[in-house]
């Protein structure tokens, strides 16, 4: 290691001052560092920038050390602001765990995985995933909530659930993400349509009928990237309705009006599924999960990742897609926070 002007040891020591802020005087610190500029660690905070930099400053003075090289054009992390970074980062997570821990406490929730999935995951497929989960952890209860990918993102990023089944493509940064499963759609169309008579059917066929697709604002990525590959193979539907239960979609078919694509499933009468030639289209699904939380219930996240990744491929017929390894052990690291 370089020579510098503080030790790893003395600045655990410095900052377990109780002049000091810690916790706060630490994030914003934290943030200053990540954006190396103070206006947008300001605007990051919630906060007005003179307060922000008095902050860092208080800071610097309690530990005798300038964190940060300041110009009018740049700022800069000095060698012991760097050595300060990582510590500061990984204070700032054993306290989120300790909030966490305690929060989940007050709503009586320890003890208890709370997860999202989506509407149309089907029946069936949460039936084995609780069954699944409740073999391996019968010493936890696995509260599985109807929501949208849109709405877990945000619920995760709140602290209200602990993990979820999403549709791809959403924002999953800081998120654990387990393997990326394909699930290819095929077609539901009235059982005496002329298209129902082939084994198989070609997208542009489609064209001129009308498409029922789950709300977008349930998984806005997923649903723009059907519609633009829809458009790509030669399929523009006439008009798109938006279905948020799949009774609603499966009447709109059964009245001849349009056409709702779904993977594989069993048929009501009336109705008929049909695989696409080529498989043009696919749903893109994985488990992702909170990386904050204390040991035990890491590990609790981690089994449930690694049974639902297991339940999709059983039951739902997903499969890995090209470049994704199958789905392994997840195994937390208590030291860093996070699932491996």
């Amino acid at each position: 290691m370089s020579k510098i002007d503080i030790s790893v040891t003395e600045i655990r020591e410095l900052i377990s001052s109780p002049a000091v802020n810690v916790v706060g005087h630490l994030r914003c610190f934290v943030v200053v560092a990540e954006e190396l500029h103070f206006g947008r660690a300001a605007e990051r905070l919630g906060m007005a920038q003179p307060p922000l930099s008095q902050r860092v400053q208080r800071l610097e003075r309690e530990l005798g050390v300038r964190l940060f090289d300041r110009s009018s054009r740049r700022v800069r992390l000095t060698a012991p602001g760097r050595l300060l970074l990582d510590e500061a980062r990984d204070i700032l997570a054993r306290v989120d765990r300790i909030y966490s821990v305690a929060e989940r406490a007050r709503r009586g929730e320890a003890g208890t995985v709370r997860v999202g999935v989506p509407s149309d995951l089907g029946g069936p497929i949460v039936a084995a995933l609780i069954a699944a989960f409740r073999s391996r952890r019968p010493d936890l209860r696995l509260d599985l909530r109807e929501t949208g990918t849109a709405g877990q993102i945000r619920a995760l990023a709140d602290g209200a659930l602990d993990a979820g089944i999403v549709r791809h493509p959403c924002d999953s940064r800081g998120l654990g993400l387990g393997p990326m499963l394909g699930q290819p759609l095929g077609v539901l169309l009235p059982a005496g349509a002329d298209l129902a008579a082939a084994p198989e059917v070609h997208l542009p066929d489609l064209q001129g009928r009308d498409l029922v697709v789950p709300p977008r604002e349930e998984a806005p990525g997923a649903y723009d990237d059907l519609l633009a590959a829809c458009r790509r193979h030669g399929y523009a539907p006439a008009a798109v309705h938006e279905a948020r239960h799949p009774e609603f979609a499966l009447g709109l078919v059964l009245a001849g009006t349009a056409v709702a694509l779904s993977p594989r499933t069993e048929v009501t009468a009336g109705v008929t599924w049909r695989p696409l030639v080529g498989e043009p289209l696919a749903w893109r699904t994985s488990c992702v999960w909170r990386r904050a939380g204390d040991p035990d219930h890491l590990r609790a996240i981690g089994d449930f990742a690694e049974i639902a990744t297991a339940v999709l491929r059983r039951e739902a017929g997903m499969t890995p897609l090209d470049g994704v390894a199958p789905a392994r052990r997840v195994v937390p690291r208590p030291d860093a926070g996070f699932l491996a």
